[in-house]
């Protein structure tokens, strides 16, 4: 288990529970940090945030050590979790402020009686052109399109996400029966052994392993699910609980302003934020310099969340579509 070296700017981490989940995990050395959100020597607002070991996350040290946080009276302790959901209890105890996940784990959350708040957007998948996560299966498999997944087995990384959710309703616009598609759960980094091996028929893979599996002859791209499901799906949002969005409305909003000129100047940036993926989690440098990054934007993206909620509700992840308006954080 790898750990995350020491943030500049009074970025501290402590690790919840680090995996490989995304191209690696974000290494370091460590200290301790504070839980809650509080006042701090410098006269800056302590906050934590968790975040997932993911490339994308990188936005938020960029934020730390362009001074961006610190500017808007912010220091930011930062900790780690191997999948969104592991956030939520943490986040809706008060152990940590803020939360960087998919908006389904939210919704979820929410629909098992949490008070989960959308705080900002953070990252969405491109709605055309070559998008960041795809299926892949191998060329002699006899699968070209979405709706021959039925009666075959689809790995993802995890059930009940935005990707079984995804493949399924790009199967059934495709003419497939939707109860007919199998999913098997697996890490990211074991999926292309095992489709080579012939022990599942597809994968469902994020960049850059995405690139790297289509990379061999031997597979083929099946389809983006994103694209096909909700064109510029968001993959990542920020969220709180309900009770801190109630009792520190002031830290609320500060965080949503900082946030949102953390991931415009990331955006814009694009070159510069992804030199430091190398030191964040250990990345090859030539891999992250070519690397295809989501769009980072913190517009709440009440279309897409909206059709995403509705989506989810159709294929029963959750029991009703949620009312957007009232998981927004920030009125």
């Amino acid at each position: 288990m790898k750990r995350l070296s020491t943030l500049a700017a009074g970025l501290a981490v402590a690790a919840i529970a680090l995996t490989g989940c995304g191209a690696g995990s974000p290494s370091a050395s460590s200290t301790s940090a504070a839980s809650g959100s509080g006042s701090s020597a410098a006269g800056l607002e302590e906050v934590t945030v968790g975040l997932l070991p993911i490339a994308p996350s990188v936005a938020i040290d960029y934020g730390v050590k362009e001074g961006i946080f610190e500017k808007h009276g912010l220091k930011v302790t930062v900790q780690t979790a191997n999948a969104g959901a592991a956030m939520l209890p943490a986040v809706s105890t008060g152990d940590i402020d803020f939360g960087i996940g998919n908006p389904l784990s939210v919704m979820t959350a929410a629909d098992k009686g949490l008070d989960m708040r959308i705080v900002t957007g953070y990252s969405n998948s491109k709605a055309t052109g070559d998008d960041i996560n795809g299926v892949v299966t191998r060329k002699d498999s006899g699968i070209k399109t979405f709706a021959d997944l039925a009666g075959k087995t689809t790995s993802v990384n995890a059930l009940k996400t935005q990707g079984d959710l995804t493949i399924t309703e790009s199967a059934e616009k495709a003419g497939a029966d939707a109860s007919a598609l199998k999913f098997s759960e697996m890490p990211f980094q074991d999926m292309e052994a095992q489709l080579s091996r012939g022990n599942v028929d597809a994968i469902w893979l994020p960049e850059p392993m995405l690139s790297r599996a289509l990379a061999d002859e031997n597979n083929t791209l099946v389809g983006y699910p994103n694209q096909t499901a909700i064109p510029g799906l968001p993959t990542m949002v920020s969220f709180t609980s309900g009770a801190m969005a109630t009792s520190q409305p002031k830290t609320v909003k500060k965080f949503q302003e900082a946030l949102t000129e953390v991931l415009e100047t990331a955006e814009g940036d694009q070159a510069g934020a992804k030199a430091l993926l190398p030191e964040f989690m250990s990345m090859d440098a030539k891999v992250a310099s070519g690397l295809k990054m989501e769009t980072w934007d913190a517009t709440f993206p009440e279309e897409q969340i909206t059709k995403l909620g509705e989506l989810a509700a159709k294929f029963k992840f959750i029991s009703k579509a949620p009312d957007v308006n009232a998981l927004k954080a920030v009125q």
